[in-house]
């Protein structure tokens, strides 16, 4: 089976992809993630997934982050900002695994005990019907720990926020008032 990873970040890679890689399966990724701002934290998240080599097929994408604020349209709001921002990159991700000759896709935002599982199942459903492609659901939560333990171990880049410049607001407004 031939399948497209939808990369967050290197961190969240390495316990999806070790468990697809353990069940035989043909694994590509897309680093597709108009949300992150700046630049900069964009660039540091892409060297960090570089320096992580994991061995498959790295499909770039470029740097567009105004098509993150054209569907987010003032919807700055968590929960409803966040289901949008996946909406956008899951989508994305279906139609590349489709012109691409994949039949299956997924992301390692299945990865993170901070994303809403059900609602990513949800969208991911929906994007694989539009895009006449499956959706492959995993909860790959379990390996989050260790994931991110042999990341920091490994000296890769470990974020801490989604990426988006809310979420950055919202994680220096709780630095400020704890």
């Amino acid at each position: 089976m031939k399948l497209l990873i939808h990369i967050c970040c290197a961190p969240c890679l390495i316990y999806p992809l070790e468990v697809l890689k353990l069940k035989g399966i043909d694994v590509s990724g897309i680093f597709y993630n108009p949300n992150i701002h700046s630049s900069l934290e964009y660039n540091e998240r892409k060297k960090a997934l570089i320096a992580l080599n994991p061995g498959i097929e790295l499909i770039d994408s470029d740097y567009l982050p105004q098509e993150f604020f054209r569907a987010i349209n003032l919807k700055e709001d968590s929960p409803v900002r966040c289901a949008i921002c996946w909406k956008l990159r899951l989508k994305k991700t279906a139609t590349i695994a489709r012109e691409r000759g994949f039949k299956y896709f997924t992301t390692t935002l299945l990865v993170s005990p901070y994303q809403d599982q059900e609602s990513l199942k949800k969208i991911g459903v929906e994007a694989a019907k539009e895009a006449g492609v499956e959706f492959y659901y995993a909860n790959f939560r379990p390996g989050f720990k260790k994931a991110h333990e042999e990341a920091r171990g490994k000296g890769i880049y470990m974020q801490n926020y989604c990426g988006c410049i809310y979420s950055e607001i919202e994680r220096n407004k709780k630095k400020q008032y704890a």
